[in-house]
Order: C-alpha cells, then sequence, then structure tokens
C-alpha cells in the first residue's frame, strides 16, 4: 500500500497573507485525515512564510496517522522535531530563503554531516528519509547514512510526463530499484498531481509514501477537500 501524506503548507501560506487564523491549519490536519489522508506532511521553514513552529506544537495533538515534518536540519529544526516526536522526518537541502525544494542531496558530499544527523533522530525514535534526486549515486550514498527511507524528487518527472511519460519514469523505476536492492524504503514527492500521480504509482511497486500539497490544495478549490483526497486515493490503487 502506497500512503497519501498531505502537505498543508499552502493552508498556511493563504492564513498568512491576510493575517489572523482563516484558513485554520488546525481544521485541514483534522479534515484531511478524517478525508483519508494517511498522513500529515508539514515544511516549517526559518522565515515561517507559510508553516509557523507555533503550527508545529499545535498540530501534533490533532494527528491520528502519521506526521511528516520535512526542512534542512538545523540545530533548531532538529530540537523542534524532538520535541514533538514527529513519525518521520524528511531532510531536504534547502537554503535559508528557497522558495521550493527543487534538487536533493549530495549525500556523498554531505555524508558525515546526514550520518551525524539520522543517528541523532533515530536515537529519538523517529523515522527518518533523505531527500534525494533519481541518481542511483546518490541513493548509494543515502544507504551509507542510515537513513529508513529516501524521498525522490519528483519535479523532472512531472515536467517530462506530459511529453513522454514512458521516458519521464525510467530514471525513477531505476532509482527504486536501487534503492530496494540496498533495503531502503522509498517515498516520493514534488508536483506529483491527479494526471501523473498513477503513472508512477503503477511503475514503482515498491513506493511507500507520497507527499503532495501544492496540487492537491489547489485541486481542493474546485473539487473540495474531501472530493479531492478521494480523487487522489483512487490514484494509489
Amino acid at each position: 500500500m502506497t500512503r497519501l501524506s498531505v502537505n498543508i503548507n499552502k493552508i498556511a501560506t493563504l492564513r498568512n497573507s491576510r493575517g489572523g487564523a482563516v484558513p485554520s491549519v488546525k481544521d485541514a490536519t483534522i479534515n484531511c485525515q478524517k478525508f483519508g489522508a494517511q498522513g500529515i506532511t508539514i515544511h516549517p521553514r526559518p522565515d515561517e512564510r507559510h508553516i509557523t513552529r507555533k503550527d508545529v506544537y499545535e498540530i501534533k495533538p490533532l494527528i491520528t496517522t502519521e506526521f511528516n515534518i520535512e526542512g534542512y536540519p538545523s540545530k533548531d529544526f532538529l530540537k523542534m522535531v524532538m520535541e514533538v516526536r514527529a513519525d518521520q522526518v524528511t531532510l531536504v537541502p534547502d537554503t535559508h530563503y528557497q522558495l521550493t525544494s527543487d534538487h536533493g542531496w549530495d549525500t556523498w558530499k554531505n555524508l558525515g554531516f546526514l550520518k551525524d544527523v539520522i543517528s541523532e533522530l533515530k536515537e529519538n525514535g523517529i523515522r527518518t528519509s533523505i531527500f534525494v534526486d533519481a541518481n542511483p549515486s546518490m541513493i548509494e550514498g543515502a544507504a551509507e547514512t542510515k537513513t529508513d527511507r529516501i524521498e525522490l524528487y519528483t519535479e523532472p518527472y512531472a515536467s517530462l510526463y506530459p511529453i513522454n511519460r514512458s521516458k519521464a519514469i525510467e530514471p525513477f523505476v531505476e532509482a527504486a530499484k536501487v534503492a530496494d536492492s540496498l533495503e531502503i524504503d522509498v517515498n516520493a514527492g514534488h508536483d506529483l498531481n491527479l494526471e501523473n500521480l498513477n503513472y508512477m504509482f503503477k511503475h514503482i511497486p515498491n513506493l511507500k509514501e507520497v507527499s503532495i500539497g501544492h496540487a492537491l490544495i489547489a485541486d481542493a478549490l474546485y473539487l473540495g477537500l474531501e472530493t479531492t483526497i478521494q480523487k487522489y486515493l483512487e490514484c494509489l490503487k
């Protein structure tokens, strides 16, 4: 079974654009799970332009499924995710003011750093995932860190999919095979949507989890949140 984790960052972005508490990130957390999502993902950034530190702590008691927190593993970030006891932490190599994640880790260049971070998270009972490109060498480096999972950065797949879907999926199928051979579980995320999700799901049988935010929340503006989540879940059957 491939789990759907809904990234609710865009709910916070909309709230922050006006100030106040509408739309409610807490209500979104509750409703996404009620409507069938098997996890909640957030990506708190240092500038708090969407999810804030306060959100992180307020969301935690509302989680009935799985809490996945993405971010660059700074000291403050690590302290926060260990205090709230995230179920999974996805490590991303974002710079401080990066608009959105747009590349995976160079796992060999950052091997020592990632090893130390992952060791600390595992000591606190937190499952780890490393955001990587569909590059076998980077996945081999990830294996050296002792991470539990990788998350494949799927924007290249999403961009090529409308032009040549079979070519788009090839490196991701190969990457998933490499991960499987190294006994690392595979997640995926970035620009996955109702058009391209099922094709990826059908070609990567060992896909454990997809994290989807921007497209899902945009679809919900037209379809409603409950209907949208159900449509995404249908893509994973």
